[in-house]
């Protein structure tokens, strides 16, 4: 399981032109599932996400987390991110998950990070997404389970 964790001033995703996820500051994550992943990857990929200290303090150091700053979560699945991208010039989309185990685990985090934390928005699993962020910093990482 994959997740691109973006800190963000502000997120949001839209379908059809409607808005069906968005958060104020905090973390945009795109998320893979791959085959293999479990509830147990899922949920150790939701504890790094919660307690991730990818937010300055006062002295300007990267020490506190989402929790600590009570910031929002926007949680989007993107296939495209298990892409096997290692020969020729054209994605591999072998190493994604089936559709079936992907929206399974995609829910399971999305139900799961909505009982621990306050604020959780997501996309639409399977749809066609626009996303609009301000990344803050910019601060971006892969975080592999």
């Amino acid at each position: 399981m994959k997740g691109l964790l973006q800190r963000v001033r502000g997120a949001r995703v839209e379908v059809a032109g409607d808005i069906v996820g968005a958060v104020d500051q905090g973390l945009l994550v795109l998320v893979a599932v791959e085959p293999g992943d479990t509830r147990a990857h899922a949920d150790k990929l939701l504890h790094k996400l919660l307690n991730y200290r990818v937010f300055s303090d006062e002295q300007g150091k990267m020490n506190r987390s989402l929790k600590d700053v009570g910031g929002g979560l926007l949680l989007v699945s993107q296939f495209t991110l298990a892409a096997d991208t290692n020969s020729g010039l054209r994605p591999s989309f072998s190493t994604a998950a089936p559709p079936a185990l992907g929206i399974e685990l995609f829910d399971y985090l999305l139900t799961r990070a909505r009982s621990l934390h306050h604020t959780v928005a997501s996309g639409e699993f399977g749809a066609d997404m626009q996303v609009h962020l301000v990344n803050d910093g910019p601060v971006t990482f892969l975080l592999q389970i």
